[in-house]
């Protein structure tokens, strides 16, 4: 980039103004630390950074522009000048007809997207009224048990026009399908439908256990997912595939980025063995990134990964389809940086957070409301996490160029960095023999609670600051407003359950539930008999049994 000469001059100037300015002033008035690094312990930053840290850069491999090849720049020519990013806000109330409201309340505020929660029972497989949901019904999100919920959450609200995240994983198959059903009832046409599910089961075996199956035929869904909506819901995004609870669990910004990335391989290697054809499903691969307080380093991640996962697909899978080389993301402000003292805080971290997002090309954000490290989000929380989004369009300006950061030194430093660091555990991960192996050995669970281990004993040490939490306390207990679940939706949800149970037609669910059986026991593509049997009213239950008596449960290594 730049030319040898005046590399040269340059050099010679920065010596000269370390000898005659800076280390004077060190001297004299020294430094807030001996040595000064990224969020996450990864690269040490220089003092300052100049065209030499980026001397090797090339321009049109390393950068291009927007919308080109390698996408470190956005994987869409105008980015968000052409069309802001999805305002998405997180919801999942105790019952259906609670999360419709906050559903209805959040379109009425002026968000582009919904992004909806599940209970534990729901992740798990689990019906209401199971033992193992005893307590655990409607607390983390909403129950959803057959169909009929789904018809509440989704009542008066067109699936044509909104575009509908699920976070849902192990029974993903069962909550599309149920999904597509409502489609079907409202009349909107398969290929209108839009949203993600995310399906990223690779990450529940390392960083959230909310699995169900063991891994390979958990992958055999996966890639049925991959088939029937390359077929029937082709502007759905098939799998959502996360480093946000990897990095919750305290991995560095390069573990968050190799780890996803190996999982996408992961993904698409299983769905080649299938017989699927790269660019007939990497179009339909997004992913779900978290961020975090870091600025310059989030979005150094971000752009890094673009660029990692268009290697990928152009030299591992020889992928023709430009929209197969496209990482596309979407990002959640990061839910473990948020305190539960002075909560008041979490405002202005969320905020932040928010930005990185935005200066690092998302296609879609939520953010977090400020008591969640309480209790779930009150809804003027909620509507101050989506005015913050709001603030940052149409206010910060942030918006209003394409990829404003692109050419500082030290952005693209630590790109280059960050990039480096999470090639070398790709490396790692195919010299292990792929994702699953790694994962299955328990070897990437333990790289990331090394970090989180180390990174909590930082802040007990006090060599990490925390405001609020290790300095800058006050003596006082939190003064917000709790949003809690009605000890009595539990025994409700159940009473709803049993009457769904009462009115639908036995035979009908009986005959659908073999047919998932039959075709979980064969070569036969899942997706079409879960459909019919989320519509004769079969639940997220019973469809799941059916699929842990044929696929076994997953126990992990000890």
């Amino acid at each position: 980039m730049f030319d040898p000469d005046d590399l040269a001059r340059i050099r010679d100037a920065k010596r000269e103004w370390e000898e005659e300015t800076l280390e004077p002033t060190i001297e004299r008035f020294g430094e807030r630390k001996e040595a000064f690094a990224t969020d996450t312990g990864g690269p040490e930053l220089n003092r300052i950074y100049t065209p030499d840290d980026v001397a090797d850069l090339d321009y049109e491999a390393d950068l291009g522009l927007p919308g080109a090849d390698p996408y470190t720049r956005g994987v869409y020519p105008t980015m968000h000048r052409g069309r802001l990013w999805t305002m998405r806000q997180y919801a999942g109330m105790g019952t259906a007809r609670e999360t419709n409201e906050r559903f209805r309340y959040l379109i009425d505020q002026g968000s582009s997207g919904l992004s909806m929660a599940f209970d534990l029972p729901t992740q798990k497989g689990y019906d209401s009224d199971a033992g193992m949901a005893a307590g655990e019904v409607g607390k983390a999100g909403v129950a959803i048990d057959s169909l009929r919920d789904m018809e509440v959450v989704f009542d008066g609200i067109p699936l044509g026009e909104v575009s509908t995240s699920m976070t849902i994983n192990a029974p993903a198959a069962v909550l599309l399908a149920m999904y597509v059903a409502i489609g079907d009832q409202q009349g909107v046409a398969r290929n209108k439908l839009r949203g993600t599910i995310q399906n990223d089961i690779l990450k529940e075996y390392i960083a959230r256990n909310l699995y169900i199956y063991p891994p390979e035929p958990s992958m055999r869904l996966i890639t049925d997912i991959f088939e029937f909506c390359a077929e029937e819901v082709p502007n759905f995004n098939t799998i959502s595939i996360s480093g946000y609870h990897i990095r919750e669990a305290g991995s560095t910004a390069a573990q968050e980025i190799a780890f996803t990335l190996g999982d996408g391989i992961a993904y698409v290697e299983a769905a080649l063995d299938a017989g699927l054809a790269v660019d007939d499903f990497a179009p339909q691969l997004s992913f779900f990134f978290n961020a975090h307080n870091n600025v310059l380093e989030e979005v150094a991640k971000f752009r890094a990964a673009r660029r990692l996962w268009a290697g990928i697909m152009d030299d591992r899978f020889d992928a023709d389809d430009p929209k197969s080389k496209q990482l596309k993301f979407h990002a959640q402000t990061g839910g473990s940086t948020l305190t539960a003292q002075q909560v008041e805080n979490n405002v202005v971290r969320v905020a932040y957070q928010a930005m990185a997002a935005v200066l690092g090309g998302a296609q879609s954000l939520h953010t977090n409301g400020k008591e969640e490290a309480l209790s779930l989000p009150t809804e003027q929380s909620v509507r101050t996490a989506l005015r913050t989004q709001q603030i940052l369009a149409h206010e910060s300006g942030v918006a209003d160029t394409i990829d404003p950061l692109g050419g500082s030194y030290a952005v693209e430093s630590l790109t280059d960095e960050v990039e480096a660091e999470a090639q070398d555990l790709l490396e790692e991960i195919d010299d292990r023999g792929g994702m699953r192996p790694a994962v299955e050995s328990g070897w990437v669970k333990r790289q990331i609670q090394d970090v989180a281990f180390e990174r909590q004993r930082e802040i007990e040490a006090g060599d990490r600051v925390v405001v609020g939490v290790n300095e800058y306390e006050v003596d006082e207990d939190p003064d917000v407003d709790i949003e809690e679940v009605d000890p009595e939706d539990e025994q409700r949800q159940k009473e709803r359950l049993q009457a769904v149970k009462d009115e639908r037609d036995d035979e009908a669910v009986e005959a659908t539930l073999s047919a998932v059986r039959t075709a979980a026991a064969s070569e036969e593509n899942l997706l079409p008999p879960i459909v019919d049997a989320v519509k004769a009213y079969a639940t997220v239950g019973e469809i799941s049994n059916v699929l842990r008596e044929e696929f076994g449960e997953y126990r992990p290594a000890v």
